[in-house]
């Protein structure tokens, strides 16, 4: 009997593990076909690297393991290394010949 409770917790605990970045966008993904995911909302998970808050915007680096993304938000910058998920509106801010700047507008914020 206590075998069978293990097996199903460890099966719950797993699948609210994948549960967190289920559906989500890989970054690189969106960095190889900025075109097709312009101006669409994605769901990104991953880890927060720096951030800034300035008087008119606050962004934060979000990373996965196919990139990394600007996101542009409203809320609370994350602290640096804490998991997160975000839904946003992807956007080109710039393009200059080669070099291009995609970032994300966090929905509801």
């Amino acid at each position: 009997m206590t075998s069978k409770i293990f097996r199903c917790l460890f099966f719950c605990l797993l699948l609210a593990g994948c549960a967190a970045g289920w559906g989500a966008t890989p970054i690189g993904k969106i960095h190889a076909a900025p075109r097709e995911y312009d101006g669409r909302n994605v769901t990104v998970s991953g880890t927060a690297a720096s951030g800034m808050n300035l008087i008119l915007v606050k962004y934060f680096v979000l990373k996965d393991e196919t990139g990394e993304i600007p996101v542009i938000t409203g809320g609370v910058i994350p602290a640096p290394g804490e998991k997160v998920t975000v839904t946003g509106e992807v956007k080109e801010a710039f393009a200059l010949g080669e070099q291009r700047l995609i970032v994300i507008i966090e929905s509801g914020q």
